[in-house]
């Protein structure tokens, strides 16, 4: 059976493999289309397609999108998406310009507590790479400030520390409108991860269908056989596409394999993504 993994991180986001690398992966764990879906970023995306050409895989350009919902950090994925496009690509630069001002501010605040750390000593550590939390965290680790990783997120960079500089994000259905922009597929991410009930996170995806919302991530690395169920069932009930991601993000996510999760669990079938882009076609006409 061919299988996908349409959830993805690279270096270039809070992942550890380099696009290249897990190109290579993919190949190696049988994947036949792999979507790489970086942090608000595409800076790996013509590298990994690039690298990509002439071997038997597809790379799906995407995005993941953090986007902020009546206080909650709600992500959406834009798969199959025009990242070329000006408009699109001014969008995300902004969004890039965004984070290196939250992320000098919130190197500020940790130098301040007395921890040797700067902007410019994260890119030097992390080349390349869109920093996010997970590359301070790594930082602290690899510097001996905390002994692992949880421990970083919890006196030192989660949302609720002192020195946490949190970043303008769009809403969910912005978030929606720009992946429209860039002629891609919008999917609600991971919904069970956002404990929401369901009532709530019924009117979270009528607005998000309003707003063009295409599928919701229904296979997940973390799902038990009763979440994947209702997430099947809520993506039905409002004629919405299933989509099916690992969230890989190499040894920041330990255990959690590329293609089939933890433990080997996740299976994501190919017709899932025909389906996909059998709606993009319909959608765009491409």
């Amino acid at each position: 059976m061919k299988i996908v993994d349409l959830h993805v991180h690279s270096c270039r986001s809070d992942g550890t493999f380099t696009p290249s690398e897990l190109v290579e992966l993919a190949l190696q764990k049988g994947l036949s289309a792999f979507a790489l879906t970086d942090h608000d970023t595409t800076a790996g995306l013509e590298e990994a397609i690039g690298y990509a050409n002439g071997r038997d895989i597809e790379v799906i350009a995407g995005i993941e999108f953090s986007t902020e919902y009546k206080g909650r950090d709600i992500h959406i994925l834009g798969l199959s998406i025009d990242w070329k496009l000006p408009a699109f690509a001014q969008h995300i630069q902004a969004f890039v310009d965004s984070r290196i001002e939250r992320n000098r501010k919130m190197c500020g605040n940790l130098s301040g507590a007395g921890i040797d750390i700067s902007y410019e000593k994260l890119l030097d550590a992390f080349p390349g790479a869109v920093i996010t939390r997970a590359h301070y965290a790594r930082y602290l680790l690899e510097h001996g400030y905390v002994k692992s990783l949880p421990e970083a997120f919890e006196r030192y960079v989660g949302d609720h520390c002192p020195y946490f500089v949190p970043r303008q994000k769009v809403t969910p259905a912005q978030a929606v409108e720009l992946i429209l922009q860039a002629k891609g597929l919008p999917i609600l991410a991971h919904p069970t991860l956002y404990h929401m009930g369901k009532e709530a996170l019924q009117t979270l995806v009528s607005q998000l269908k309003e707003a063009g919302l295409v599928g919701i991530e229904a296979v997940y690395s973390t799902y038990s056989a009763g979440e994947e169920r209702e997430m099947r069932q809520l993506a039905s009930r409002n004629g919405l596409l299933i989509s099916g991601g690992s969230d890989f993000h190499g040894t920041n996510k330990p255990g959690l394999e590329l293609a089939t999760g933890y433990n080997g669990k996740l299976v994501i079938p190919y017709d899932i993504w025909e389906r996909l882009k059998d709606r993009k076609k319909e959608m765009y006409g491409e």
